[in-house]
């Protein structure tokens, strides 16, 4: 049998069929060839893949030698970059419980570990199982999953107020919530302006009034990243009042990603119902008026409203199935 491994025949062949082909694309970028306008015409008439020729055409025009128009061998195969199978396990365990995936992916950033997934990199990996799209059945599960007991973590949000919430004045009030995840349980207070240190003193005193009232005891707590919440920024932290209260009581502080307000989604919810049930279309004859009302709507929405998203339970049921835990 001949041997055919020097036959250059192929080579040639090759060579000439790019020559040919470059000559005649050149003429269709110039304007110049009689039978195609477009390039598409081109790649059609001589049943040529763009990208594949494209990837020749520049490389030997880059170089200007022709070896570059022939197949080159193929490196070696680089590692895969596919995550283990216990990690992809436990992002699907995840979204099991119905989290998406920017909680997937700063669930795996809190414990610290080898495997940090972007988000993107958690939905390629759901995509890959068909777990990219939430069914009917996990979103219910999603409002079902809460922490298992109070105090696990709290959520913090401050709210704006109109101008004209005290009749006959124009004055800017805010608003400060503390919620705990678990029971829903919340603690609200009025406040003048929204420094950081008037956060953090009202902050404190409601946290304060929810373990006074209910016991709770927070071991984290999330807020957004306005600046009266304080900074991500390590070397900033103990000169900053709310993330030093946190410090000095041993609170771990969660932060949230940018521009995604779902991930602080229970106390938005509690500005809606607050908003429905007591500001809206409302105003008071004083501020000592706003702040006794806000009292009285904290106690009927801790002690007698039924809350949605706790199965139609009271969130001092919730406290009361916590302490039989």
């Amino acid at each position: 049998m001949r041997n055919i491994n020097n036959d250059l025949t192929l080579k040639r062949n090759y060579l000439n069929k790019y020559r040919f082909l470059i000559s005649e694309y050149e003429q269709v970028k110039r304007g110049e060839h009689l039978n195609y306008r477009f390039a598409k015409e081109f790649y059609a008439a001589h049943d040529t893949d763009p990208r594949s020729f494209l990837l020749y055409y520049n490389r030997f025009k880059q170089s200007g030698n022709e070896q570059d128009l022939l197949p080159a061998k193929r490196g070696p195969k680089y590692s895969t970059r596919r995550p283990a199978p216990e990690d992809e396990q436990q992002v699907l365990d995840l979204r099991l419980r119905g989290c998406n995936k920017f909680e997937i992916a700063d669930q795996f950033k809190q414990k610290a570990n080898n495997f940090t997934p972007s988000p993107s990199g958690v939905y390629n990996i759901l995509k890959r199982h068909n777990k990219n799209r939430l069914t009917v059945a996990d979103k219910e599960v999603k409002r079902k999953i809460i922490k298992e007991r109070m105090g696990q973590l709290g959520h913090i949000d401050c709210h704006h107020l109109s101008k004209s919430v005290i009749r006959g004045q124009s004055r800017k009030l805010y608003l400060i919530c503390v919620l705990d995840d678990y029971s829903r349980l919340a603690w609200a207070q009025v406040m003048p302006d929204i420094t950081a240190l008037t956060t953090m003193f009202t902050a404190l005193h409601c946290m304060q009034a929810l373990k006074r009232e209910f016991g709770i005891q927070f071991e984290e707590v999330i807020a957004d990243n306005g600046p009266e919440f304080g900074t991500s920024t390590s070397l900033q932290k103990r000169n900053h009042p709310f993330e030093r209260m946190l410090m000095e009581t041993g609170i771990k502080r969660r932060y949230m990603q940018p521009y995604r307000p779902q991930t602080n989604g229970k106390v938005e919810r509690f500005w809606r119902t607050l908003k429905e049930d007591l500001i809206e279309d409302t105003d008071f004859d004083s501020l000592e008026e706003l702040e006794d009302e806000l009292l009285k709507y904290l106690v009927y929405y801790n002690w007698e409203r039924p809350h949605q998203g706790i199965n139609g339970k009271k969130p001092i049921d919730m406290a009361s199935l916590n302490n039989k835990k």
